[in-house]
């Protein structure tokens, strides 16, 4: 057993009130936190990072529409002005459900309730050289290199002669028909058709595939039928290459094969197609699904327990509404953090809990420029008007003014001249020396 096994997190305050342990500062554990400020529960928050990411928006980091720093906001700063949430950077690493402790790697501490919303990472789906070869978007840094190999591949590509040899370096593929990948392919079009042309003269990108990959029969499968085949339209008109029911069996970081169709020579594939939950030591398997998810009831509580809970994409509820869960989105995982934390509140008035009820909001993707898909409870609707809907309910959603202002700016400046300024091939240096691992991911 090492020392953070055997030691308690050093520096929290010693209370005599009920601690709540939040895993995870994503869309379920910040909405959580935030709404336990100011109340009688000690409430420890741990991410692996200091700052909060929008999702929804790393495909604008990836192809040089926004800059990082705008779509993460410092965990520190949400909590400036409140004394009873305290936020730990620290890795959790194990939980012993027995004890009711948890284990990080910053040391371990005893909880009343524990709350896991860890999120989900990228599912290869078992395919080894798809993992070892593609590039996922789960993380703010992950967009961030992508975007550096974009860049770098062009930069490349212009110092090559053989055309032959620069069409596998141009081209970018991205598996995945979900909003994620149609966002992307989308993005990654508009770079190609407005962009990098003026970039790049002396390059041909009439010769750029963007390929879109989907194994399902529709793009957006959880869309309505008119917003399936509107993304698909939109897709094409920017001159996307859309290929349904195709499934990807390898690729060598040159080649993708396809089953039953031809290969396509690619240096870029990005993988966007499919999640799955994070894990942590200490969940039984009679707790959780084959495919990782955590088997909770209505109140969101962990089978087996009554003090740990789980919400968003690690969380499964089966219901007669909803036979196979509810779906791994957003507005899922901040429904429930909010549900959990009013249940945690009225406890301290004897109240009764309530059950937690879905209640679906909509779902939308944007395409393009003026081109989006808007599927809402009482209306659907597609292009120019769907689009300023998505630009305002996602600038809505992002964390602190100043990012909002930054992002409202980005978005004019580029709708007005068609010419993101964030191009910038920005290479970190390796860290070498031992002592500054911790600088660097893995």
């Amino acid at each position: 057993m090492n020392f953070y096994n055997q030691n308690p997190i050093p520096n929290l305050p010693i209370v005599k009130t009920k601690r709540v342990v939040i895993i995870g500062a994503g869309f379920a554990g910040l909405k959580l936190a935030r709404k336990l400020m100011g109340s009688s529960y000690q409430v420890l928050l741990l991410d692996k990072n200091n700052y909060h990411q929008f999702q929804p928006l790393f495909y604008q980091v990836a192809t040089s529409g926004l800059e990082p720093s705008a779509i993460s906001f410092p965990l520190r700063k949400v909590f400036h002005n409140s004394k009873n949430i305290i936020f730990r950077m620290a890795e959790a690493e194990m939980i012993d459900q027995d004890s009711n402790r948890l284990y990080t790697n910053v040391g371990y501490i005893d909880y009343d309730y524990l709350i896991l919303a860890m999120g989900a990472d990228t599912n290869y789906f078992g395919l080894e050289n798809i993992e070892k070869y593609s590039t996922p978007m789960k993380t703010v840094s992950e967009a961030l290199f992508i975007r550096n190999k974009i860049i770098s591949n062009y930069e490349t590509a212009i110092n090559i002669g053989e055309e032959k040899e620069r069409k596998p370096i141009m081209n970018v593929v991205i598996v995945g028909g979900g909003p994620t990948g149609v966002e992307l392919a989308g993005a990654v079009a508009e770079l190609r058709n407005n962009v990098f042309p003026k970039d790049y003269p002396e390059l041909n990108f009439k010769n750029m595939k963007v390929v879109l990959i989907e194994a399902g029969t529709h793009l957006l499968s959880s869309m309505s039928e008119q917003a399936k085949t509107k993304a698909r339209t939109y897709l094409e008109k920017l001159g996307v290459v859309v290929m349904t029911d195709t499934q990807v069996l390898d690729y060598d970081g040159n080649k993708v094969d396809l089953k039953g169709k031809e290969s396509i020579e690619t240096k870029t594939l990005l993988w966007a197609a499919g999640i799955k939950p994070n894990h942590i030591e200490g969940i039984k398997e009679s707790q959780t699904l084959p495919n990782g998810r955590m088997i909770v009831d209505e109140f969101n509580r962990l089978q087996e327990r009554e003090n740990i809970f789980a919400l968003g994409d690690i969380a499964i509820s089966i219901t007669e509404e909803f036979e196979r869960g509810h779906p791994q989105v957003a507005q899922v995982a901040l429904q429930q953090a909010s549900n959990l934390a009013d249940n945690l509140l009225a406890e301290k008035k004897n109240k009764p809990w309530k059950k937690f009820k879905y209640k679906d909001l909509g779902s939308m993707a944007t395409i393009g420029r003026k081109l989006a898909v808007v599927d809402l409870p009482f209306i659907k609707f597609q292009g120019l008007l769907a689009w300023m809907t998505w630009l305002f309910v996602h600038l809505m959603a992002i964390l602190g003014v100043k990012n909002k202002l930054f992002i409202f700016l980005n978005w004019s400046w580029n709708y007005l001249a068609f010419d993101p300024s964030l191009r910038l091939l920005i290479r970190p240096r390796q860290i070498k020396t031992q002592k500054d691992k911790d600088l660097v991911e893995d």
